[in-house]
């Protein structure tokens, strides 16, 4: 069986984006050796088997979980059941969440390189993208994608899911409500 062509998206709050160009990450990370120049100007875009990760307003925090080809078989079991993935939001947000539009730009592929990490790819050009779909009450599209939206009080006690064999990423949990800011 062929490997299907990837599709790649970037999602914005912006209606009217005509071109994206390359620019730094506004809160750059702390890189390994040798990837430093992730924090350089890049175009950043998210493949369609991930795309769920960002289906959230922009400064929304929230934990996406799931299951790696090691996952252990209870830990799957505990926190996805028969999900293919779980996002978790605080109650704070779901408002937002419920009444936001999002606007997600399908781009070209040629121009990136998969970075091997969850979905991500990055072009060092100027990119023009392709198509442009605008998404309200974001809630309704996480089931369509095999994904379990959970409302939870507080992000904190999840951080022992990082202990885990299940993959974890963490976004904009600096604007959790409870979370270490340290």
């Amino acid at each position: 069986m062929a490997d299907r062509p990837v599709r790649l998206f970037h999602f914005s709050d912006d209606p009217a984006i005509a071109r994206f160009d390359p620019r730094p990450v506004q809160v750059p990370s702390c890189r390994p050796p040798g990837r430093e120049w992730l924090n350089g100007p890049l175009v950043w875009a998210i493949d369609d088997a991930h795309d769920f990760m960002y289906l959230f307003p922009r400064d929304c925090p929230r934990i996406l979980v799931w299951a790696k080809p090691n996952t252990l078989a209870d830990e799957r079991r505990t926190w996805l059941g028969e999900w293919r993935a779980a996002a978790y939001i605080e109650r704070a947000w779901l408002d937002r969440l419920l009444g936001e539009t999002i606007h997600r730009y399908e781009l070209p592929p040629g121009d990136f390189e998969d970075l091997d990490d969850a979905g991500m790819w990055v072009a060092r050009r100027t990119v023009v993208p392709l198509q442009l779909v605008s998404l309200s009450r974001l809630d309704h599209e996480f089931a369509q994608r095999g994904v379990d939206l959970r409302i939870v009080d507080s992000l904190g006690p999840l951080k022992p899911l990082w202990e885990t064999s299940l993959h974890v990423s963490g976004i904009r949990l600096r604007n959790a409500s409870s979370w270490d800011k340290a």
